[in-house]
């Protein structure tokens, strides 16, 4: 076991950061928060209604960007969405870090390169190692919904891979996205 870098926070720290103090939990340091747009926003909001639809009808519970995840003793993320199947365990809700861990995490590609390198790749090793079933990468820009599910071997496998038309997602029962009327909304925000 190496022991922690000179500098670093515990992930207790991180969690009672006060709101001002923005960013996610690297390996005991606290990285930036992704840059984001309207478009990325636009995509969160579209997709928090769309959950909070389905969640009522399904037991489920989904949460949004601010929620801070335990995914190590050292790491700590804030992924754009988050949802919680009926029946999965949440823990305390009062508590400021999520160590009972979603089925589902959604990260909104962001427009930068470095943070295009940070959803697709980093944050999808450490979702994966932390055991978290689904993980959702939606690109405003290439317009594109990918469905990530955890494997055997605890790796990724691409379930879904679309760019239009109504997408029934693998694993929740009676969800159905529209993607094209997600693009329709999209088309508002670049005029």
């Amino acid at each position: 076991m190496s022991a922690a870098p000179a500098g670093a926070i515990t992930i207790e720290a991180w969690a009672d950061a006060v709101e001002d103090e923005p960013g996610e939990l690297v390996r005991g340091a606290v990285e930036e928060e992704e840059t984001t747009d309207r478009l990325h926003e636009a995509c969160v909001r579209w997709l928090l209604v769309e959950l909070a639809l389905w969640a009522r009808r399904s037991g489920a519970h989904v949460y949004g960007s601010e929620l801070k995840l335990a995914l190590g003793p050292d790491t700590g993320r804030k992924p754009d969405v988050s949802a919680w199947l009926a029946g999965t365990p949440r823990g305390a809700g009062s508590s400021t870090l999520q160590r009972a861990l979603p089925d589902l995490v959604v990260e909104v590609a962001s427009p930068r390169p470095r943070d295009q390198r940070r959803d697709r790749v980093e944050k999808a090793t450490e979702y994966a190692a932390a055991g978290i079933r689904w993980y959702w990468m939606l690109d405003p820009r290439a317009r594109t919904l990918e469905v990530l599910e955890l494997g055997a071997d605890g790796r990724y496998v691409r379930a879904v891979a679309e760019t239009s038309g109504s997408v029934v997602i693998p694993g929740l029962a009676d969800l159905s996205l529209d993607l094209d009327a997600l693009w329709r909304e999209l088309a508002d925000e670049e005029d």
